[in-house]
């Protein structure tokens, strides 16, 4: 099996068990966002972490060093293309990354956000007009460092 149809029988298997995100983020006490990215192949699972949603999505032992393995992330162009909220969130980055980029810039200095020391969180925001989706990226500040080969 591959990571891909790791992935598909995840989602058949979560869907057939009556299963939620959170329900297994809390299983491995991890964020939900993390915990569905990592279940979508993003992140490498620990072990003990593998372990635990393996027996809770009845998955055969033998997919846990697959599940540990560390991904090519964000390869799936297609889907970012074709699945229309991956491609808002595209849309907006297109419209307000360099936006985003000069603010952090004039707030923090020459450098960029980590997505490697980072977290996400996904909330629900009541509003009379219908309700809005608010999205946290909570990335650590990395200032460029130019040194010399010396």
């Amino acid at each position: 099996m591959n990571r891909i149809e790791l992935t598909e029988v995840i989602t058949a298997n979560r869907i057939s068990r009556g299963l939620t995100w959170q329900q297994l983020a809390d299983a491995i006490d991890r964020p939900v966002v993390w915990t569905t990215a990592a279940l979508l192949g993003q992140h490498p699972i620990p072990r003990p972490e593998a372990e635990i949603l393996v027996e809770k999505l009845g998955l055969d032992t033998d997919v846990i060093p697959l599940l540990g393995a560390v991904p090519v992330r964000g390869t799936d162009r297609d889907v970012a293309m074709s699945d229309p909220t991956i491609y808002r969130l595209y849309e907006a980055l297109a419209v307000y990354g360099p936006a985003i980029k000069e603010l952090i810039h004039e707030n923090f200095g020459d450098g960029i956000m980590s997505a490697i020391n980072f977290s996400v969180d996904i909330d629900r925001k009541t509003h009379p007009t219908g309700d809005r989706v608010v999205i946290t990226l909570d990335g650590k500040f990395l200032p460029y460092d130019w040194v010399s080969g010396d």
